[in-house]
């Protein structure tokens, strides 16, 4: 019971980035170690819009030194030799299309078309060749196809969760907490659909609002944003707490 103790008290402050807008400066963001990779990656989506399921992380020490690569979703974070103040860089396949794109385009800038053709040491090049990103066909429809299943998916599994209504909220490796639906939909910079909840407790991450922007409005640590998966829609009575005994 002790070590389980520790794990779940344990936290880290690391700094994020990715992949698709790296001119954008590291986010700081706090963690429990005790959580699963899994469980990571999915609060990773609301900070980098990423999606779980394609996510690819790698750390890096304080001084900018490759450590290793986050490659087991049902590993505990603090599996990891992971320290205050190093960085998660956050990897998404399908941001990586976009990646290609843009070098593509700042490329072709500096050089006109024909030269850009002419030269065969060019990222183009190199993903024509090796049949990469965008110049995979196979691969980018597959990609395409299971992004689509999935918004789809996610988009029916919101359509029954009404602004209004009561719900319980089971989280991976979380326990679950009963709140009220305050917001259906999508949230700025990010990817398909999220559900806005008031829970009954102090047990949120913020007010209502990300990022600045403001979706509902509650108490301070009341408000919460899910997925539509981990959202269960119901007659859950409002409990009462002793926070008192809570740690």
């Amino acid at each position: 019971m002790e070590g389980i103790h520790v794990l779940t008290q344990d936290f880290i402050n690391v700094h994020i980035t990715k992949s698709d807008d790296e001119s954008v400066p590291p986010i700081e963001r706090r963690f429990n170690k005790g959580i699963t990779v899994l469980d990571f990656k999915t609060k990773l989506e609301l900070v980098t819009g990423g999606t779980a399921s394609t996510m690819k992380l790698k750390v890096y020490d304080n001084k900018n030194n490759f450590l290793c690569d986050i490659d087991n979703d049902t590993a505990l974070l603090g599996s990891y030799p992971i320290d205050d103040g190093m960085r998660i860089h956050v990897i998404d396949k399908f941001a990586l299309v976009h990646d290609f794109d843009h070098t593509d385009s700042a490329e072709r800038f500096k050089l006109s078309e024909e030269e850009y053709e002419k030269k065969g040491d060019t990222l183009r090049s190199f993903l024509q060749k090796n049949k990469l990103g965008k110049y995979n066909a196979e691969e980018m429809a597959k990609m395409k196809e299971q992004q689509e299943k999935e918004l789809e998916e996610e988009a029916k599994l919101a359509e029954s969760v009404l602004v209004g209504a009561r719900c319980e909220v089971r989280v991976p490796s979380q326990p679950s907490r009963r709140a009220t639906v305050r917001y259906n939909g999508p949230l700025e910079g990010t990817k398909g659909l999220w559900i806005g909840v008031q829970y009954d407790e102090p047990r949120g991450k913020n007010d209502g609002s990300v990022n600045g922007k403001r979706y509902f409005t509650c108490p301070p640590k009341y408000g919460g944003f899910v997925k539509p998966g981990y959202v269960t829609v119901g007659d859950f009575p409002e409990e009462s707490f002793d926070l008192e005994d809570e740690i």
